[in-house]
């Protein structure tokens, strides 16, 4: 039973003229209205008509040089001559369109061109193992454009293929996923070809009550609708019934349905039909013959063309030869230059190696230097700083004595600036590492504007706090590192500003996993910065020219502010303008997982134990230092015993107990690392803390291989160390 194909080009043809219905080039609407009006004459057996609309709109396609056009023109002249003249050229013709249709992008073109040549090796060659590889690319096409009608006819052509190398197993199975949607549906000739194939299915059953129902649905449906091409459609009906009765050997009625289908076949497929489409026909192969000549024709002109080219290509090769001659020869000289280029590139690379090696030398010498002039400098400011506070506190009437104050802040204000030393120096040699601590950042930036308050009251500014309510109560991050960065810049922001204000904003950015990203912004309404200048305060030791007031610094501040936010994976961005104010912002991400908030105060070891009073032994060997570290330690009821030197300290402990030792590090006979080595030795589990100023980072390792148990550098708070000294105490009677 052959199914009906004309359906699917009529409804592919409305489809495509509606997909080109906003095209806004005239003629390519044009060709489309042709081809729409050629595949209507094929349906009302118009052949001459629907070919010679169909040569018409090829020529323009070819002009056009659009191939989606193309395909559809050989379609439909494809169809023509299959159908009513020559089954050979119209596959011809089909496999022209499938040619154009593969080099376009449009896949309805495809499942309708692999539709029709199924048909003709179902229908025409009785091949159906090809019919079926053609069928099923056609489907696949149609459900990639998810088209429900073209779905439906290709399964039924698909079906159709099995029944007719008797599978009825594979194929009642394309025909039942389309029976209810062809049911509810009004595409005639697909319900003639279920009610077909559905007879035929059940005569292979031997159901012949059903088979004959299902066939005579089909004949009742096509004989109501009275149509040329339906005429065609019923004509095959007559046909498959013909071959059931002939199975059943009711040889009677299989002889009326077979004169029925010829009849109607007469009819159809009558001899003037075929003259039509052979004349009309005539027409398109002779325009193809002369495009297949034109075609030759340009391959000749450009062969010819080509041969002239070859010609100048030889004059060039001869040419190239004897440039290529020239090369070698250059070649030979430049080979022996760059040996000797070589021998000096050796020397060269030999010389950058020691200069690299001086190099190194000298950033370690630089390193030497920064951590040992820190040192130095540290050890006196600790006495300088110290001796101040014991002044202060013996003699209360000084209090508010300009020289001492003066003194104090020069003290400090050389710390600060060895402490930015060592910081940025620390950054660049990338030993700094984020620690994970719980804070709260509302508390945090309270603390940094308390202790900045003197600056503003100075300057007459006001210092504004807005915190997000949002940002979650407790973050873990390294909340030291993060009220650097603030110091640094609300300082920096009170400075440069007068008689106005300097606001501390933090908002909740978003929310990712379990990390809470925070945006900070520092914005005064102060001097500003020129836009010149605004890329150059981020490097070391540079100080902008201000044209108000007199402002000092080292010019470190912004620069390890920078640098500390790229610590946090973060980046500062800078907007200003001069007299209008300066704005600072930066986002960072914290921790705020509650099991890991949970798991790192679990871990912080608190005294709740009440004041207790310790002996307290401090090997020192600077007696400025023994001076101001036993006051801070008598101020605070502990017993203070000093040493000079390590040996002596050795000694003492073998005839009194301490419960803690302070131990210098940088002494003359024995330094305090080789001291507590002899201790441990010696079996003494007594807490060592190294007093120190040196650089945290710099001894951590030798401190703990050496068996000290903490370190806090000169100078210090006094409230660190008693906490310090108070955890160590705590954890030995524990254990």
């Amino acid at each position: 039973m052959k199914l009906f194909k004309i359906g699917v080009l009529l409804v592919a043809l409305f489809g495509s003229q509606l997909s080109f219905s906003q095209e806004q080039v005239r003629s390519k609407k044009e060709i489309e209205k042709l081809l729409t009006d050629a595949g209507n004459s094929f349906f009302n057996l118009e052949v001459d008509k629907s070919l010679k609309l169909s040569k018409i709109a090829l020529n323009e396609a070819h002009h056009l040089k659009n191939d989606a056009l193309m395909a559809k023109a050989y379609n439909i002249i494809g169809l023509n001559f299959e159908e009513f003249y020559d089954v050979d050229k119209g596959l011809n013709y089909y496999n022209k369109a499938l040619k154009h249709a593969n080099l376009t992008n449009n896949d309805s073109i495809k499942d309708w061109v692999n539709n029709n040549i199924g048909n003709v090796y179902s229908y025409r060659k009785n091949d159906f193992k090809t019919s079926l590889k053609y069928y099923k690319k056609a489907l696949y096409f149609s459900e990639k454009i998810k088209d429900s009608i073209e779905i439906m006819y290709t399964r039924l052509n698909i079906c159709s293929a099995y029944f007719a190398t008797n599978d009825f197993k594979n194929g009642v199975g394309y025909l039942n996923s389309v029976k209810n949607f062809i049911t509810n549906g009004d595409q005639l000739e697909a319900k003639i070809s279920m009610c077909t194939l559905y007879g035929s299915y059940f005569s292979y059953l031997n159901d012949n009550g059903k088979a004959e129902l299902f066939f005579n649905q089909a004949i009742e449906l096509g004989v109501q609708n009275k149509n040329q091409l339906l005429d065609s459609y019923v004509c095959d009906v007559y046909n498959d019934y013909s071959t059931h009765y002939k199975k059943n050997k009711d040889f009677e009625k299989a002889l009326y349905y077979l004169n029925l289908h010829k009849e109607l076949k007469e009819k159809v497929y009558n001899e003037e039909r075929t003259k039509k489409v052979k004349l009309a026909g005539s027409e398109i192969e002779l325009e193809e013959l002369e495009r297949q000549i034109n075609k030759i024709e340009g391959e000749k002109d450009e062969q010819l063309k080509d041969l002239k080219e070859s010609k100048l290509i030889v004059l060039l090769f001869v040419i190239i030869f004897f440039i290529l001659l020239l090369l070698l020869y250059s070649l030979y000289k430049n080979n022996k230059f760059r040996d000797q280029s070589n021998e000096e590139l050796k020397v060269a690379n030999e010389e950058l190696k020691v200069a690299k090696e001086k190099a190194e030398i000298a950033s370690q010498l630089k390193t030497q230097f920064v951590s040992t002039i820190s040192h130095e400098l540290r050890t006196p400011l600790y006495g300088v700083v110290g001796i101040t506070n014991i002044i202060l506190d013996e003699h209360k009437e000084l209090a508010n004595s300009p020289h001492l104050n003066s003194l104090k802040f020069s003290a400090r204000y050389l710390l600060s600036l060895v402490n930015d030393l060592l910081q940025i120096n620390k950054i660049e040699e990338n030993k700094i590492t984020l620690e994970n601590m719980i804070f709260n950042i509302s508390d945090e930036i309270r603390t940094i504007v308390d202790s900045l308050e003197f600056i503003a009251v100075k300057n007459n500014n006001k210092l504004i706090t807005k915190i997000d309510a949002s940002i979650p109560e407790f973050v873990i991050g390294d909340k030291l590192r993060l009220s650097q960065v603030f110091m640094n810049l609300v300082s920096n922001a009170l400075k440069f500003t007068k008689d106005g204000e300097v606001k501390i904003i933090a908002n909740l950015d978003r929310i990712d996993g379990t990390k809470s990203f925070i945006n900070f912004q520092v914005i005064d309404n102060g001097v500003g910065i020129a836009k010149e200048d605004q890329e150059k305060i981020f490097e070391k030791f540079v100080q902008i020219e201000r044209k108000e007031g007199d402002y000092q610094g080292t010019g470190l501040g912004l620069s390890i502010v920078k640098k500390l936010i790229e610590l946090f994976g973060s980046k500062i961005e800078l907007e200003s303008e001069e007299r209008k104010g300066t704005t600072f912002t930066f986002t960072i991400g914290f921790e705020s997982d509650e099991a890991k908030r949970n798991e790192i105060i679990n871990n912080i070891v608190v005294d709740l134990s009440p004041t207790n009073f310790y002996r307290i032994l401090v090997v020192e060997d600077n007696k400025i230092n023994q001076i101001v570290t036993k006051k801070i330690l008598e101020t605070n009821n502990f017993k203070c015993t000093i040493l000079d030197d390590g040996y002596a300290a050795i000694d003492l402990l073998e005839k009194e107990k301490f419960d803690v030792i302070l131990m210098d590090i940088n002494m003359p006979i024995i330094n305090g690392f080789e001291t507590t080595k002899l201790i441990r030795k010696k079996g003494y589990s007594i807490p060592v803390i190294a007093l120190t100023a040196f650089d945290k980072q710099e001894i951590t390792e030798e401190a703990l291989a050496s068996g000290m148990n903490d370190i806090i550098i000169k100078p210090f708070e006094s409230a660190r160390l008693f906490q310090i000294i108070t955890n160590l105490i705590n954890k030995k009677n524990i254990d």
